[in-house]
């Protein structure tokens, strides 16, 4: 009896564990793979507009990350993060834009408030280019989970983080712009 016990509970522990893992996991989409192009609403300063990323490549790289609900606490605190960070972005030729499920009149009002009118964050209610990027949440695909990518102007991801926490996603993506900025410098 007490050792079908300890039989279940270790099992038990490894599916939790199995289960935690996964809420983590990195996104399919990697370094090397070209980005996924995408068109849709997007607010900035509490203005509507179409948001294309073709179009915003042509300038520079692009920071998208993904984040799960506009409002609450994690993304909130990352939104002000890359508020915060959007100059420095600007000194290395990026852009940045969150995405999530959000439907455009919060997003409106998100990015305003949690975003400073900073930079945009786009409408994804059809959870679209969430799917596009595999940037789903485990066991909620049409949410997102909290994933960033960095891309290069010619469309290719040259970064990918995924973590559900908020930090380290400022940081680590402007590392990467950083990075690729001193690679294509120009003579």
């Amino acid at each position: 009896m007490k050792k079908k016990f300890i039989s279940a509970a270790l099992a038990a522990a490894v599916s939790v564990g199995f289960a935690m893992h996964s809420l983590t996991a990195s996104a399919t989409l990697k370094p090397g793979d070209v980005a996924p192009s995408f068109t849709t609403q997007a607010s900035l300063g509490g203005k509507t507009y179409t948001y294309s990323l073709a179009d915003e490549l042509k300038k520079g790289p692009v920071v998208v990350y993904f984040y799960p609900a506009a409002f609450t606490t994690g993304c909130t605190i990352e939104a002000h993060e890359f508020a915060e960070a959007v100059d420095e972005y600007k000194k290395y030729g990026a852009t940045v834009i969150g995405v999530s499920h959000d439907n455009i009149d919060t997003l409106t009002k998100f990015s305003v408030s949690e975003c400073r009118s900073k930079f945009p964050v786009a409408a994804d209610a059809d959870s679209k280019v969430i799917g596009q990027y595999d940037a789903g949440m485990p066991m909620h695909a049409s949410m997102a989970n909290r994933v960033s990518y960095v891309i290069a102007p010619d469309g290719k991801i040259i970064y990918e983080y995924t973590s559900l926490s908020p930090e380290k996603h400022v940081e680590n993506t402007l590392k990467a712009v950083k990075d690729w900025a001193a690679a294509h410098k120009q003579p």
